[in-house]
């Protein structure tokens, strides 16, 4: 069997702790702008500001960064690096649906499989962001470390990856204005009242709202319920809580999925920059797995509207 590489990217917030842990060698680095034009390769350790310093400069109708994907020839030089030594490459890269990156990987393996017909080269579509996407490169590590082989893990990865559930509230809905994703009037009442936008993850990999409850409390409430009739096997689960600028928030989520869940590990990360400038402060969300996701989202969004009038009955 021969020895292969698992390359995930900058979208994957696999942090050096998790690299070095489950065996990430590389990756590759996406590029962001700064509101001044100012280019910076991005790194996944923080290393030119911290992450509160990085939230606080967009929050509210502040900054706004763009990102690019990793380019062509980063990738190509990455890639060959481990090809030239006889090793395989899997890349698994942010979704289709938010980024290029997916398909640069597949122009850039369809070349090198010319120059290297024995190597297998393989690129997965994640449909996955941030730490949902670490999820899966653990998974794949430790199908990897079991003695799987590519096509093995690729497989395995792509038969998961629909049942990878997000469920968070996100509360700085002014931010969503600078996007586009709400009305500078929706934003300023649901701002008022404390509105918390809850979402999951689509089939297509798409974040999408599933409801809207009022004050941090009740969402992180409304998150454990949900989790409830979604997750499958929590005590031997890997579950992430990741959030953008709200520790506070993310610690008493995380507690909570502890006490109520008791799951195998629970990390709590930043959401690092490449998926942080576009989703902007406020988040804070659970990562796990789950039952398969529906179509149109229609079982999730059956259940948060159920939860949601209980609340409202309280």
């Amino acid at each position: 069997m021969h020895k292969f590489e698992i390359i995930p990217d900058t979208s994957s917030d696999f942090t050096k702790d998790l690299r070095d842990r489950f065996g990430i060698n590389d990756y590759l680095h996406g590029i962001m702008y700064h509101p001044d034009g100012k280019e910076e390769v991005i790194s996944l350790d923080w290393e030119t500001m911290t992450p509160k310093e990085y939230y606080d400069s967009m929050k509210g109708r502040k900054a706004l960064y763009t990102t690019a994907t990793p380019r062509i020839g980063e990738i190509y030089e990455v890639f060959e690096k481990y090809l030239s030594q006889g090793i395989d490459v899997l890349s698994i890269s942010l979704s289709s649906g938010l980024s290029a990156s997916y398909a640069n990987t597949v122009t850039v393996a369809e070349e090198l499989r010319v120059k290297y017909p024995e190597r297998k080269i393989i690129c997965i579509d994640s449909k996955r962001y941030s730490t949902s996407l670490s999820l899966l490169i653990i998974k794949a590590c430790l199908k990897r470390d079991e003695g799987a082989s590519i096509e093995e893990v690729a497989d395995y990865i792509n038969s998961i990856k629909d049942t990878v559930h997000q469920i968070g509230s996100m509360d700085d809905l002014f931010f969503l204005v600078k996007t586009g994703r709400v009305t500078n009037f929706k934003a300023f009442f649901g701002q008022m009242i404390g509105l918390n936008i809850m979402a999951d993850f689509n089939q297509n990999g798409m974040s999408e709202v599933i409801g809207k409850i009022k004050g941090q409390r009740d969402a992180i409430d409304a998150d454990i319920k949900y989790m409830r009739e979604t997750i499958i096997d929590p005590e031997n689960q890997i579950i992430f809580v990741a959030h953008t600028n709200r520790d506070a928030a993310a610690k008493l989520l995380a507690d909570k999925i502890k006490q109520e869940f008791n799951p195998k590990e629970l990390f709590i990360h930043t959401v690092g920059m490449a998926c942080g400038a576009t989703i902007g402060p406020g988040l804070c969300a659970a990562f796990y797995l789950g039952k398969p996701i529906s179509e149109n989202l229609n079982d999730e969004k059956a259940i948060m509207a159920n939860i949601i009038e209980n609340q409202k009955r309280k």
